[in-house]
């Protein structure tokens, strides 16, 4: 583990293997209530199985990076795709990117690459959001009803040295009326490297119109539908997902 000043804040990051200018580095972008511990040795199996460079790191308000000083605006995926990544790469000179996200992470993802901020090598999606469900909402509404009163609160603490924060930021976004209207279809035309979409078929947060809507508009996309698999199919269903992954991986020839 080691950390980042990227404009003042601390961020927390794990780089495994050495970088290399002869093939594209796999960067790893984890979900609403992530961090670097949350992907647990995913990265780890990733590096072996691809022979690419992974970098995970915690975004601020997540894990043991700086917390979060503001609160999250409509446009917090935004400012995390066009202004944070671009900087988190250019402070590591890594170039040209596998992006791997999961939830959030995926959606960072799609704006990162639909922007043309930075040439992008690939886009590895786990359940991504391209716009917001009721049955995301319903989910996230639940999940805080029940916080606290469940082991829930304690498990995350384990992962995020400001837990509260981390999970209010988090849920008062999502519940937020005005992000009802949230919506990053209109840079999925964008994108043009290869992409493949991994949901699962019981993923409480989303239905298959995420990954619909993904693979009608961007040409080089492909998907998995897994299932008995929910939200993570890093954790759900960890042989398949990494099996697709080192496939897509070993078809990107940079």
């Amino acid at each position: 583990m080691a950390y980042l000043n990227l404009s003042g804040l601390r961020i927390e990051y794990e780089l495994h293997g050495m970088p290399s200018y002869a093939r594209a580095p796999i960067v790893m972008l984890h979900e609403g209530l992530g961090s670097v511990s949350t992907w647990r040795d995913f990265p780890i199996e990733v590096a072996a199985m691809t022979g690419r460079p992974i970098l995970v790191y915690s975004r601020q308000g997540s894990g043991k990076s700086s917390p979060l000083t503001r609160p999250r605006t409509v446009r917090y995926l935004h400012e995390e795709a066009i202004e944070w990544l671009p900087e988190l790469l250019d402070a590591l000179s890594l170039e040209n990117p596998i992006l791997v996200g999961h939830s959030d992470g995926a959606s960072i993802a799609l704006i990162h690459a639909g922007a043309g901020v930075r040439p992008v090598s690939g886009l590895i999606l786990l359940a991504p959001h391209v716009f917001v469900e009721s049955v995301t909402v319903a989910t996230i509404a639940k999940l805080k009803s029940e916080y606290g009163l469940t082991e829930f609160a304690s498990r995350l603490a384990r992962h995020h040295d400001n837990a509260a924060q981390t999970f209010g930021a988090w849920t008062d976004i999502w519940l937020d009326p005005e992000f009802l209207h949230w919506n990053i279809e209109e840079y999925l035309s964008g994108i043009h490297c290869p992409t493949l979409v991994i949901q699962g078929a019981e993923d409480q947060y989303g239905t298959l119109d995420q990954v619909e809507s993904i693979t009608k508009r961007i040409p080089n996309a492909s998907k998995l539908i897994l299932e008995q698999c929910r939200h993570a199919p890093q954790r759900d269903r960890r042989p398949d997902t990494l099996l697709a992954i080192s496939r897509f991986v070993a078809r990107v020839n940079s």
